[in-house]
Formats: structure tokens, sequence, C-alpha cells
């Protein structure tokens, strides 16, 4: 694949991380045991939504420009793994929390492949990312 696609790509998939990243809560009330870690009443859904909201708007907006934001895709990358390999040993090792090896786990996974697949491997020199 040329650069020229591979940025086209890399856009689109900016885009529908981010799209994705906005729309946890609604994920979280309609299939909760794929995307909810709590049961009863917790202040952790709000902080967690907050946070990826956050980060949606963030990638929405870096896919004018994915090479001046790498180290946001680089971040969204290693963070995913992290988070999902934290996840996947709590739902194998905590009881009713089998459903995020479907949910978020696989869904944070696609996430850093995607984007690390199509992520630049070096940042364009500045007088070449302003050129017409």
């Amino acid at each position: 694949m040329d650069a020229a696609a591979r940025l086209i790509y890399l856009r689109v998939a900016l885009v529908m991380a981010g799209v994705a990243c906005l729309a946890l809560y609604p994920l979280m009330l309609i299939w909760p045991s794929g995307w909810t870690w709590h049961t009863g009443h917790s202040s952790y859904p709000l902080m967690i939504v907050g946070v990826y909201a956050t980060l949606g708007v963030f990638l929405i907006l870096a896919a004018r420009d994915p090479y001046v934001h790498l180290s946001l895709i680089w971040f969204t990358v290693w963070s995913s793994v992290v988070h999902a390999g934290i996840m996947a040993v709590q739902a194998l090792t905590e009881p009713g929390q089998i459903g995020h090896l479907v949910g978020d786990v696989p869904a944070l996974l696609i996430v850093a492949v995607v984007l690390a697949g199509l992520a630049p491997r070096k940042q364009r020199s500045v007088s070449a990312s302003r050129s017409p």
C-alpha cells in the first residue's frame, strides 16, 4: 500500500476509533456484561466515559493531520494494549466478567492493531507538512 492510501486509511481509522470511544456510554447501557465493570451504584462508569470521550474527540481531531499527532496515536495504541491485557486477566479471574473477552477487550486490541499497522513510523519534517 502506498503512503497516500495508508494515510487515507489511517484518517478513517482515527475517526472510527474516536467515534467508538464516544460510543462507550451507550455500549455500557446496551451490553453491560461486555462493557461495564461494576454492579450496582459506582462512580467508575462516568470517570471512564469521560476519559474515553476526551480521547475520542482528540482522535477525531488527529485525523486532520496524523503526522502532527503521532504521539497521540502511539499513546492510543500502547494504552489500548495495556488496558486490554489487564482487563483480559481480570475477565479470566473474576467471576461474572468473562463477557469482556468478547466486548471491550477485543475492541481495544482491534483499535491498537489497526492504528499501529497504519501509523507512520516517523514524523514528516515541519516544512514538508506545511507545503501545499
